[in-house]
């Protein structure tokens, strides 16, 4: 079935168990799904043709002008106001760009700073109010390279990261808040207090509690050239990225997440990621599928 005919079956609620399959699988799905969220949400400004023309109408007859010309310029008046209406609406709605897992991607913003987001996350931004606020939400991670300006904010659930024109990282999840400094100088703002980086250096807040961290000497970070680094951070979260470059659902009931794990892992090889995280740790595990079992050696 045509793309036109999935949408039209959609809108009518017609659409049977195949065909919805089929409409989940449109390239533009999700920006379809949100369009019509916010038409729903949208209620036109209130305008009673009826009620306004029956009261012009009456003030006119008094001078007994003709007025039989107002109603219909009445209602396209109405209309053109729902159109602009509807028009702003949407021109000020937020861009958001997403990843899935294993995907990466890069964004060019208004200004021509740039983003490569990292796997499994988030980042929105408002082109209409770019000139006068340069706001951007993330969730998960993302280097920026931000061009120089007014203030440059990333806001993200766990702080805020505000520099006018540098290099960074930013790695957001949840119970994890770590920047990284690569050039410029970057200000940190986490739970109330604030902190400044200069290159080569990093922050790094984890489950709430600070962490103190080794110098950065890379250019950028390790994630952009397909590998994940980590210098004593508890397993689990090293787990939790391992999830979101590759397709697992990782069992680890049997083994302590809490130990401190330093290392790295490809993101082109399953098996070498796997054994670059458990042999340093004296782990093992088994494959069933997309199923991982970690298990004490």
């Amino acid at each position: 079935m045509k793309r036109e005919d999935l949408i039209l079956k959609w809108l009518d609620n017609d659409l049977n168990s195949e065909e919805q399959k089929a409409f989940e699988q449109l390239p533009d799905y999700d920006e379809i799904i949100r369009l019509n969220k916010a038409l729903n949400n949208f209620k036109a400004p209130e305008f009673n043709v009826e009620k306004n023309f029956s009261t012009i109408q009456n003030q006119m007859d008094k001078t007994r002008t003709n007025t039989s010309w107002l109603k219909p310029l009445l209602r396209i008046a109405a209309l053109l106001a729902i159109g602009f209406s509807v028009y702003f609406y949407t021109n000020n709605l937020d861009t958001n760009v997403n990843t899935s897992i294993a995907q990466l991607s890069s964004v060019a913003l208004p200004d021509a700073s740039t983003v490569e987001l990292n796997a499994n996350s988030t980042l929105s931004f408002n082109k209409s109010k770019w000139s006068s606020q340069r706001d951007v939400f993330l969730n998960g991670e993302a280097f920026f390279k931000v061009a120089k300006g007014k203030k440059f904010d990333v806001i993200t659930n766990e702080g805020i990261v505000s520099v006018l024109g540098t290099q960074f990282n930013v790695k957001q999840r949840p119970g994890y808040f770590e920047v990284t400094c690569y050039e410029g100088l970057v200000a940190v703002e986490y739970n109330g207090t604030s902190s400044k980086l200069e290159p080569g250096k990093s922050i790094m807040f984890i489950d709430g509690k600070q962490i103190t961290i080794e110098k950065e000497i890379s250019a950028t970070p390790t994630w952009i050239a397909g590998e994940s680094s980590f210098n004593n951070v508890p397993l689990k979260y090293v787990i939790s990225e391992l999830e979101n470059h590759y397709q697992l659902d990782i069992d680890s009931d049997n083994v302590d997440t809490t130990r401190l794990y330093t290392g790295s892992f490809t993101h082109k090889n399953l098996e070498l990621a796997l054994k670059s995280i458990t042999i340093p740790l004296n782990l093992g595990y088994s494959k069933s599928g997309s199923s991982i079992v970690l298990k004490r050696e």
